[in-house]
């Protein structure tokens, strides 16, 4: 079965909308190999209505120019692009389609395609990650936290009554601050309260 695994901007107070307002003075040669090892490696991009105009009004003409992002746009342009919209939509980008059955649905069916183990990434499309996350249909979480406080802007989790458990599965630490943290959806913790927490206090 495929997996599904987003990655995204995400300053230290939770904002990721815009993060190209904010996140370029951190963009090394770290964070670049982090992109490649995901976006410039996938074969099947999932993303949302806005992601992708984005995405199809910026790559293929830094594909055409030819200039030190042509490469990583080559491959962006190559990878099969799956939009996710209510509306019809028009493609002027290759190898781009709409999701067809709505999203949880035509996310399940992505899960289920035979003859690739290859995983479906998310760039970006925060609606898309949200409504995956509470279908328990999303298989990791790449989160590249900025040591900046946007202070405005959308946030990845909306405010709600039902939390969302993560399992660290990997973290690393770039020279500029940013963390590259993946995590996973996991279980529920469990229940406790303070007396149980503070067993684990010191004893001085």
């Amino acid at each position: 079965m495929r997996k599904i695994k987003a990655q995204l901007f995400i300053s230290l107070d939770g904002v990721v909308e815009a993060p190209d307002q904010w996140h370029f003075p951190y963009f090394n040669e770290e964070m670049g190999a982090a992109v490649d090892a995901t976006l410039g490696r996938a074969d099947t991009l999932l993303l949302g209505r806005r992601t992708y105009d984005s995405f199809a009004g910026a790559w293929p003409e830094r594909e055409a120019a030819g200039g030190e992002d042509a490469p990583f746009a080559r491959v962006l342009g190559d990878a099969r692009k799956i939009v996710v919209s209510n509306g019809p939509l028009h493609f002027t980008w290759r190898n781009s389609e709409q999701l067809r059955g709505g999203l949880v649905a035509g996310a399940t069916v992505l899960k289920e395609e035979r003859g690739t183990d290859a995983p479906v990434w998310i760039s970006g499309s925060v609606s898309v990650v949200r409504q995956l996350v509470a279908a328990g249909l999303l298989d990791e979480l790449n989160l590249l936290v900025h040591p900046i406080a946007v202070r405005g802007g959308m946030r990845l989790f909306e405010q709600a009554p039902t939390p969302v458990p993560l399992e660290l599965v990997s973290a690393e630490t770039f020279t500029t601050g940013v963390l590259n943290l993946v995590y996973a959806v996991a279980a529920a913790p469990g229940e406790a309260t303070y007396d149980d927490a503070k067993t684990h206090l010191p004893q001085h």
